[in-house]
């Protein structure tokens, strides 16, 4: 895990960052807010955790995706009273005992908490399994610029919010949720085998079903198309099968 911070500072901040992100963010009053910030057609570009520290608000991303998004923040920034700085500032993460200043992460209970400081690294907590046991995706392997996040399982997720008002990709968000049924998504499905990340999953007739991502303990995250989500798919040698998601 490789992550930067970046800090949001200014009279604007919580304003300018309100206008921008999935999620509404009065919710930082009660911890860590997951959220993403997107297109104007609503697809994907970032996914990130928010957190309020005094009058600054820190926000937690991929490295990877660090530079491109703190290009972005700054070209929306325009006049607004907003500074937006990198930190040195490091993530440690784990599932037991939370130390004080912990978070706890947003998205589900099994993903455990978040310190923020001068260490980071994990408490050898397998989070992999965690991530695949629960849907939940990863920045550039799950989650890519061609995503829309309701197929990502964000509503499910806690990182997207309806009743918070505009935002960049708002619209396009807003018709998939209320205007059409996904027909598209990420799912967990059964590995009988093993297949690498990006295989192509196909019907027991042949026909393209969807693409098999991260994998562990004989389960995998998926996307699929849900008219042809059906038992006896396969991925390059393995047996792909779809399952629910667990409720939490």
């Amino acid at each position: 895990m490789t992550r930067r911070i970046l800090e949001i500072t200014g009279t604007d901040a919580l304003h300018f960052l309100q206008g921008l992100v999935t999620n509404d963010l009065h919710k930082l009053d009660h911890g860590l807010v997951y959220a993403a910030i997107l297109t104007p057609q609503g697809k994907y570009l970032a996914d990130f955790l928010l957190s309020r520290h005094g009058d600054a608000i820190w926000l937690d991303v991929d490295e990877s995706l660090a530079p491109m998004l703190l290009q972005r923040l700054t070209m929306y920034k325009l006049r607004a009273n907003v500074a937006i700085t990198e930190t040195a500032l490091r993530v440690r993460r784990g599932t037991g005992p939370a130390p004080d200043g912990a978070l706890a992460d947003p998205r589900h209970p099994d993903l455990g908490w978040r310190l923020y400081g001068d260490e980071g690294g994990d408490d050898g907590s397998d989070f992999e399994r965690i991530r695949v046991a629960h849907c939940i995706p990863e920045t550039g392997i799950e989650l890519t610029p061609d995503t829309f996040i309701l197929e990502a399982g964000f509503e499910r997720l806690n990182g997207v919010d309806f009743r918070k008002g505009c935002y960049v990709g708002q619209e396009v968000t807003a018709r998939m949720k209320h205007k059409t049924e996904l027909r598209k998504g990420l799912t967990m499905v059964a590995v009988h085998g093993t297949a690498a990340i990006g295989s192509d999953i196909l019907t027991p007739e042949g026909k393209p079903a969807g693409t098999l991502y991260t994998q562990s303990g004989g389960r995998g995250i998926a996307y699929l198309r849900h008219d042809r989500a059906t038992s006896g798919m396969t991925a390059g040698e393995a047996r792909v099968d779809p399952l629910s998601i667990p409720a939490h």
